[in-house]
């Protein structure tokens, strides 16, 4: 009796740890926004267009922090080699800020998230000109406005970031279940 009793130890453990591998090989499941409420003073004037919301209260989940992303790939050589450089880092604002976005949106995917998950962005930009502000947030926004959200946003000038033809860099901070 004792010797077919480590057999099926060692049978259950080897079941256990295999239905472990195969949920942590599982993509995350997002409540896609439903732990989130966001918060407007009691006197908002909903014809004013804003881009953002003033606050998001977190009702429940896991913060989820993302790296600064750039218009360079997600997965990219260090040190940066030129000939990405130049392929990515175009002068365009515009154009940076959404390769930016989509490898931002990819990270949220593969973490079971949304953009209606977001709670706040952080957008630097290098080598201010005016208007930047209004054309990195309208194409910030154009990746939330299908999701009817606007997530918090902090959007600033900065001298440079960590190459001379780096035009924005975006952080990202969502909630998830």
């Amino acid at each position: 009796m004792n010797a077919r009793k480590p057999a099926r130890t060692s049978a259950a453990l080897a079941a256990l740890a295999l239905g472990a591998l195969s949920f942590a090989a599982a993509p995350a499941q997002a409540q896609s926004g439903n732990h989130l409420e966001t918060i407007h003073h009691p006197n908002y004037d909903k014809s004013v267009f804003m881009p953002f919301s003033p606050a998001i209260k977190i009702k429940s989940g896991k913060i989820l922090w993302l790296a600064g992303g750039t218009a360079l790939p997600v997965y990219h050589d260090h040190p940066h080699k030129r000939e990405q450089i130049l392929k990515y880092l175009t002068n365009d604002l515009e154009g940076q800020v959404r390769q930016t976005m989509d490898g931002i949106m990819e990270t949220l995917k593969a973490a079971g998230a949304s953009p209606k998950d977001v709670v706040h962005v952080f957008i630097f930009r290098a080598r201010p000109r005016m208007g930047d502000i209004g054309k990195a947030s309208a194409v910030v926004n154009s990746y939330f406005a299908p999701h009817n959200h606007k997530p918090t946003t902090t959007n600033l000038a900065v001298l440079e970031l960590g190459e001379p033809e780096q035009l924005v860099e975006i952080q990202v901070v969502a909630v998830v279940d």
